[in-house]
């Protein structure tokens, strides 16, 4: 699955990878471990979830 949405992203799949700008390398891979992959709704409210979002965020460090 591909999505821009990082909290989908973190709630839904067993790896983020962060990518760097064009051209595109791959910066970092996230396995990412929750407690119950059957339900990414209530995987936000893992303390797990919000360690996850922390650490991408930083690692997109995205300056607008």
């Amino acid at each position: 699955m591909i999505t821009h949405d990082i909290a989908e992203a973190i709630s839904m799949a067993d790896r983020v990878v962060v990518l760097t700008g064009r051209p595109s390398k791959v910066k970092c891979i996230y396995n990412i471990e929750m407690k119950n992959k059957s339900n990414p709704i209530s995987n936000r409210n893992q303390p797990e979830f919000r360690k996850y979002y922390d650490m991408i965020w930083k690692d997109i460090d995205i300056h607008v």
